[in-house]
């Protein structure tokens, strides 16, 4: 398992933030700190050609900066919102709160827990990515292109192979779950399904992979 070394130690990094510094410099500094070190990007789009951070490349270090920073956070998910808050340890009651909507997913076989554990799983990267100012501009134009036109979208092998195992495992319910819907004359209905859940090129790619040529004949019929 790779390790991230924070280049400041804790007692110099205090010593050069102290006590006085309000939950916002702290946050600053966090950041500062965050972005000094160097780590390594394990997801790979292979449709898109870039790489991104994934939530496990990240959380270890940035948790040991707020612990040295003098910061805490606890993500909470409600009925129609996801709110990360960022406290200041040194006064509890400076807190910085980040708020998402929630989303929702509709799986076939998949009972409740299982529905949001998909969805707070991608919240809960999202609010570290906004709290820790991660900006992945190759992400960006690797798939606007210069133009802005999106990447067509197409069955091809290989492309999403490299995704985690509960992004696959997602996917392929998804797709019994668009299955079943073109099945019983539904492909407008399954189309929705798939646009809510908002996926990016190579979870779209692995996900036509996942079904038929039958249903996604069907479902390039349902498009307006």
């Amino acid at each position: 398992m790779m390790r991230h070394k924070i280049k400041s130690s804790k007692t110099n990094m205090t010593q050069q933030i102290g006590n006085e510094m309000n939950v916002y410099q702290k946050l600053n500094a966090a950041r500062k700190e965050f972005h000094s070190i160097e780590l390594k990007k394990s997801g790979h789009n292979k449709f898109a050609g870039y790489k991104y951070f994934e939530l496990g490349d990240f959380i270890i270090p940035a948790l040991e900066i707020f612990n040295v920073v003098g910061l805490t956070s606890v993500i909470s998910f409600f009925q129609n919102e996801a709110h990360m808050r960022i406290i200041n340890t040194d006064k509890p009651e400076e807190v910085i709160i980040i708020e998402t909507p929630m989303s929702t997913a509709a799986l076939k076989g998949c009972h409740e827990v299982q529905n949001l554990g998909a969805v707070q799983t991608y919240l809960r990267r999202y609010l570290w990515v906004a709290a820790l100012e991660i900006v992945e501009h190759d992400a960006l134009d690797a798939t606007t292109g210069i133009k802005g036109t999106a990447p067509v979208i197409s069955p091809r092998g290989g492309i999403g192979d490299d995704l985690p195992a509960d992004i696959k495992e997602f996917l392929q319910d998804l797709a019994a779950s668009v299955t079943g819907l073109v099945e019983v004359g539904q492909a407008v209905d399954a189309l929705a399904m798939i646009d809510e859940q908002q996926l990016e090129a190579d979870q779209k790619v692995y996900l036509s992979n996942q079904l038929s040529s039958t249903v996604r004949s069907a479902l390039k019929k349902a498009k307006p």
